[in-house]
């Protein structure tokens, strides 16, 4: 490990900016959610890559027997901490305690309690009280709706996941009511519900597994993104309040879904929120381990049979202040992801799911939806081991970037590209690309330089 003097100097030349970046912010007045029926078109959709056993198994396999009897790679979260090399900063107490991790998804689960104390069982992680906040009109869960199973798989992997990686960090599940069958968007009900809980001061970092294609909000095609610039209000608050946002970069490698949320572009576009420049953008590797989570070969960016990692360049923001250095890769534009985590649905991570009686049991679910909530817990062991909140991140991401590896913790991804439906992606590269951003973490090094520690 380097110096953490020297760290705290090399990230202290970017404070400067990263204060001005608050401000900026800052300026442009927050707009109200009154105007999402302006928003009609646009499909909110979990960015899970779903489910490879559908019926559900009675117990989680250890990874050589997924190989020979599923015929894919899958991950416990004892193999995650691991991979990630945690165990260090478990040992030294650093659990995440003291800090909330906020996650936000339609519908929720009603077996979400239950589903964490087995998942918690099973691997032997202390327990803990899941606070659910139930924002607007919450429908009664229907296991016969797609929608609603849909959302309740997204929103174990999202509990079990951040919990698996921050044992010991409050978790807010807050669960909003907007059916897409209703033909409106949930957008907006999300954010409202972001800012509110932003506010009471309770949220250290949000993790949001959801996104929207760009391209589906009105006015796009005119050059007038209104419609979705008016909903960063929630992004604003969280910068003023040092409150971190992490957002999955999809499931659809460079390519994401037309507004009816199924077919894709036949050409590289990008998704909100994780294209926003107040926002972490938390893109997809595929880990290769053996059974007790040691790495077999280096990681490479998530494409195989079921998805890609998402990353390109925004159509509607500019290149931020912080990605300065990247520019001969993002050009005017901001680029994504930022970081990668585990997302390979071949190197699934086991979730404990009872919310659908036909199907109960231990499932695999993969996508930047499982690398989201794993990111979102490093988030809180930093916040806990800083002793404050580290707010917006990508500043520190990319300042990092500048020190030896050996010092920041970041580990470049130099394999794989997240090409996807016949769209050519981004290749990774030395460095930073839009297919792993600035790579994943060695999760030791990476925390304690986060932490300036």
């Amino acid at each position: 490990m380097g110096s953490p003097a020297t760290l705290r100097r090399a990230l202290a030349l970017l404070a400067a900016g990263a204060t001005a970046l608050t401000a900026g912010t800052l300026s442009v007045p927050a707009v109200s959610a009154t105007a999402s029926g302006s928003l009609a078109g646009v499909h909110v959709r979990p960015a899970s890559a779903g489910h490879i056993s559908a019926t559900g198994r009675t117990a989680p396999l250890p990874t050589s027997q997924c190989v020979s009897q599923i015929g894919i790679n899958c991950y416990s979260p004892l193999q995650y901490r691991t991979a990630y090399n945690l165990d260090p900063l478990y040992k030294e107490g650093i659990t995440g305690k003291g800090r909330t991790i906020v996650i936000v998804d339609s519908f929720g689960s009603p077996t979400i309690q239950h589903d964490l104390e087995v998942f918690d069982k099973q691997w032997g992680i202390p327990d803990t009280q899941v606070e659910v906040v139930k924002w607007g009109n919450v429908p009664p869960f229907d296991p016969t709706n797609a929608d609603h199973t849909g959302w309740a798989g997204e929103t174990t992997l999202d509990v079990e996941y951040a919990h698996a990686v921050a044992p010991d960090a409050h978790i807010i599940l807050v669960e909003t009511g907007v059916a897409e069958t209703e033909g409106t968007t949930g957008l907006p009900e999300m954010m409202d519900a972001e800012k509110a809980i932003i506010k009471s001061g309770r949220a250290d970092v949000i993790s949001q597994s959801f996104g929207a294609t760009e391209n589906t909000f009105p006015g796009f095609d005119k050059g007038d993104f209104k419609s979705l610039t008016d909903l960063r209000y929630a992004f604003k608050e969280a910068a003023a309040h040092d409150v971190t946002v992490l957002s999955a970069s999809g499931d659809n490698g460079a390519t994401d879904a037309k507004e009816n949320g199924e077919d894709l572009y036949p050409y590289k576009v990008n998704s909100w929120p994780s294209s926003d420049p107040l926002v972490t953008s938390i893109g997809g590797t595929q880990l290769s381990l053996d059974d007790a989570g040691k790495r077999t070969a280096p990681d490479k960016v998530w494409h195989d049979k079921y998805g890609a990692g998402g990353g390109g360049v925004s159509g509607v923001f500019d290149r931020p202040w912080y990605q300065a250095g990247v520019a001969g890769v993002t050009g005017n534009h901001r680029g994504t992801p930022d970081i990668s985590m585990s997302a390979a649905v071949d190197g699934g991570a086991w979730t404990y799911e009872s919310y659908d009686p036909t199907s109960v049991g231990w499932h695999l679910t993969g996508g930047t939806s499982e690398a989201t909530p794993i990111f979102s817990g490093i988030v809180a062991l930093a916040d806990q081991l800083a002793g404050h909140r580290l707010g917006q991140l990508n500043w520190r991401l990319y300042g990092l970037n500048l020190l030896p590896q050996q010092w920041s913790g970041l580990v470049d991804v130099t394999a794989g590209d997240n090409s996807w439906d016949k769209v050519t992606g981004y290749q990774a590269t030395k460095g930073y690309d839009l297919a792993s951003g600035l790579g994943t973490i060695d999760g030791n090094r990476f925390v304690r330089a986060l932490a300036g520690r």
